[in-house]
C-alpha cells in the first residue's frame, strides 16, 4: 500500500499493512528533514522519509485595505503579514531557536453588543480566499497522499478576536453576543467551505476542524456551555462536509475526556491529539470506550518524549501508542500530539517514524 491508500484503509477501518505514521513540524523542523533527505520541499521529504502524511492545504486570503492591500493571510497564527484574515494583528516573537507568531491585541474587544459587530471593518469576504491555489495544491499532493482542509474553527478564532480571558467571561456573561460572533464566524467559514468543495473537493479527503475545549488539566468551559454554543453548529458543520464526501478531522488538546462522547455524536470522523499526559486521558480507555465510533491521531507526547527524551523513550512511547490506540491494527494514525518543535532531536523524530515502520516488518 502506499501512503493515501494506507490512510484511507485507516480512516474507512479496514485491514493495512500497517497501521500509518503522519508527521507535525515546525518551520524550522521541517527545513532540518529537508536537508537530512536532500528534499527540495515538503513532498519530496515526506516521500524520502516514507511518511503517511496527511498534507495541509490551509486557505491563504486576499486582504484589500490600506498599506496591505494585496497581502497574503489566513486564519491562524502562521498567517503571512501583519493581521490575520480576521484582523487580528500578530507580533513576532523570536524564542530561542524557534520563531512564532503570537496574536495581539483582541479587535474585537470594545464590540460589546450584537448591533456593534455591523462596525467591525475585518469581518472576511469569501470572495478574497484563494481558492485556485487551494485547487492547485492539493491536486498535487492528492496524487500520493491524503489532503486535509481547510483549516476552520468556532471558539479559536472567538478567542482570537475577544481574547481569551474576555471569551471565557463573555461565555459566562454575554450569552447572546457570543451566539452573534459565533453566527458570523460560522456562516463566513461555511460558504468558504462551499466554495472549495465546488473547486477542489475531488482532491480533498478531509476537513480540519481545531477548537480546543479543553486545557492541560481541564476543560476551558462547561459542558452545559459547550452544547449550548458550539454542538448545534459543529454537527451542521459535520453533515455539511459528509454531504460532500469528506471527513471531519477534529482537534482538542488537553483533558477533554468529558466532552468527547458529545463530540463524536456530532459526526466526527477522527480525533486528534489524544493528549494523554492530560487527566482522564488514557489511550487504553479512550481505545475501549470510542475506538468502534473514530480514528485516533496523535498520541506520542510532544512535552517530554520527542523534545527530551532519548530514542529509546520514544520508541517506549510509540510502542505503548500503538499497543493501545491501535491495539486491533486498526483506527489509529501515530503521530506526535502537536507540531515537532525546534530544537527537537532529528535522532528522536526518526525514532518515532522507524518505530512504527518497522513494528510492522
Amino acid at each position: 500500500m502506499n501512503a493515501r491508500e494506507r490512510i484511507l484503509a485507516v480512516l474507512n477501518h479496514e485491514p493495512v499493512d500497517r497501521l500509518p505514521v503522519d508527521l507535525w513540524h515546525t518551520p524550522e523542523v521541517g527545513e532540518m528533514l529537508r536537508h537530512y533527505c536532500g528534499a527540495s520541499d515538503d513532498l519530496a521529504m515526506y516521500r524520502a522519509l516514507n511518511l503517511d502524511k496527511i498534507v495541509w492545504v490551509f486557505m491563504d486570503y486576499q486582504t484589500d485595505t490600506g498599506e496591505h492591500a494585496g497581502a497574503q493571510s489566513g486564519a491562524g497564527a502562521e498567517s503571512g503579514g501583519d493581521r490575520t484574515m480576521w484582523g487580528v494583528p500578530l507580533k513576532q516573537i523570536q524564542a530561542g531557536d524557534a520563531h512564532y507568531a503570537e496574536f495581539g491585541s483582541a479587535p474585537l474587544s470594545g464590540y460589546d453588543t450584537a448591533k456593534s459587530l455591523d462596525d467591525y471593518p475585518w469581518w472576511p469576504n469569501v470572495e478574497r480566499f484563494d481558492y485556485a491555489t487551494a485547487e492547485v495544491k492539493a491536486r498535487e499532493a492528492a496524487r500520493d497522499f491524503a489532503v486535509i482542509g481547510p483549516w476552520i474553527s468556532f471558539f479559536e478564532v472567538y478567542c482570537q478576536l475577544r481574547g481569551m480571558e474576555q471569551s471565557l467571561m463573555d461565555l459566562v456573561e454575554r450569552s447572546e453576543l457570543v451566539d452573534a460572533i459565533l453566527d458570523r464566524v460560522e456562516w463566513i467559514q461555511t460558504e468558504m467551505m462551499r466554495r472549495l468543495f465546488a473547486r477542489a473537493g475531488e482532491w480533498l479527503d478531509l476537513v480540519f476542524i481545531s477548537d480546543d475545549i479543553a486545557g492541560q488539566r481541564s476543560l476551558l468551559m462547561s459542558p452545559a456551555m459547550w452544547k449550548r454554543h458550539l454542538q448545534p453548529r459543529l454537527k451542521r458543520w459535520c453533515e455539511m462536509i459528509h454531504s460532500h464526501g469528506l471527513r471531519v478531522f477534529y482537534h482538542t488538546d488537553g483533558a477533554a475526556r468529558r466532552l468527547l462522547g458529545p463530540i463524536l455524536d456530532c459526526g466526527v470522523d477522527v480525533l486528534n491529539p489524544i493528549q494523554h499526559a492530560c487527566p482522564g486521558m488514557d489511550m487504553a480507555e479512550l481505545k475501549s470506550e470510542f475506538g468502534n465510533r473514530v480514528t485516533f491521531h496523535g498520541g506520542v507526547d510532544n512535552q517530554f518524549a520527542l523534545p527530551r527524551g532519548t530514542p529509546e523513550d520514544v520508541r517506549r512511547e510509540v510502542r505503548n501508542c500503538l499497543d493501545t490506540l491501535g491495539a486491533d491494527g486498526r483506527g489509529y494514525i501515530c503521530c506526535s500530539c502537536h507540531n515537532v518543535q525546534a530544537g527537537t532531536p532529528l535522532k528522536n523524530i526518526l525514532a518515532m517514524i522507524e518505530t512504527v515502520q518497522q513494528k510492522f516488518l
